[in-house]
Parts: structure tokens; C-alpha cells; sequence
């Protein structure tokens, strides 16, 4: 088991003998790294799992951080870098 981030509140669980006696690992991160965040996506790929995102443009990111701070946010904010490659926008 992996926790990526921290619960708002602290968490009940079980007792450390149920992790130890039954061979169990638990592990955990706040952003996760590459290589964990990769075996998460390989996971729901092969198990078909899918999220609810809202994809955000680069220019919409500080209202994204206000809504996230309003708790207005119904999914996790995705940026969609594929506008940085395309370069700078043309008017």
C-alpha cells in the first residue's frame, strides 16, 4: 500500500502488529516520484482505472490555485503542457 500525500485528518488504522505479522508494507511520499508515479499509471492502465480530471490551461493555473484554496475543485487540476510545445501562443 501507498499513500501519496497527506489525509486531512489523522488516520485510525490498524495496529503496526497487522502490518508486521501479515508481511505487509506501507509506504508513502507527498508527491510521489517518477518511478512510483509511473507504476501507479502502469497499474490503472492494465485495470482499466480512470480519473476525472480537469485540465487546466498554463494560463489558468493561479485560478486554479485560488479554487483549490476556496475548495471549489471537484477533480484533481491537470495542466496540459502539450501548449508549451506548441510555443508561444500567436495573436
Amino acid at each position: 500500500m501507498t499513500l501519496v500525500g497527506a489525509p486531512e485528518h489523522p488516520h485510525a488504522g490498524r495496529s503496526v502488529f497487522g502490518l508486521t505479522f501479515s508481511r505487509r508494507r506501507l509506504s508513502g511520499s507527498f508527491i510521489g516520484r517518477i518511478r512510483e508515479t509511473q507504476v501507479m499509471l502502469d497499474f490503472c492502465v492494465e485495470h482499466r482505472t480512470v480519473f476525472d480530471i480537469d485540465l487546466i490551461a498554463t494560463t489558468e493555473i493561479n485560478t486554479a490555485y485560488e479554487r483549490m484554496l476556496r475548495s471549489e475543485g471537484k477533480y484533481r487540476f491537470v495542466i496540459d503542457m502539450a501548449a508549451l510545445q506548441a510555443g508561444p501562443a500567436t495573436a
